[in-house]
């Protein structure tokens, strides 16, 4: 079992940043790749970005246009999600995922963050 605990969301102004965490415990040692999604009100939960564990490669959805970025600290076990030039169709909520059986579907999620961005 692994289990995922997001934070670091909360309001900001468009043109803001904000940095997202995933503090991931349990069975960490069997996690092979962990990923964020957002979901915003009445729309499909979409990917934002991942990195394979096991490789240390990341991926980065282009629709994210270069803005964001992610990265871990594997010592605490912790996924970050580093969010820049944040505009107001970023507002959703941040969920994070982990990946034991195999590196093609997720197998663990948080209950996320809400990242409102409003002026």
């Amino acid at each position: 079992q692994v289990q995922l605990v997001e934070s670091g969301g909360g309001l900001v102004q468009p043109g803001g940043s904000l940095r997202l965490s995933c503090a991931a415990s349990g069975q960490t040692s069997d996690i092979k790749v962990m990923g964020w999604y957002r979901q915003a009100p009445g729309k499909e939960r979409e990917a934002v970005g991942s990195l394979n564990l096991i490789g240390d490669t990341t991926y980065h959805a282009p629709l994210m246009k270069g803005r964001f970025a992610i990265s871990r600290d594997s010592a605490k076990n912790i996924l970050y999600l580093q969010l820049d030039s944040l505009e107001p169709e970023d507002t959703a909520v941040y969920i994070c995922a982990a990946a034991v059986k195999t590196v093609y579907d997720y197998d663990y999620w948080g209950q996320g963050t809400q990242v409102t961005v409003s002026s």
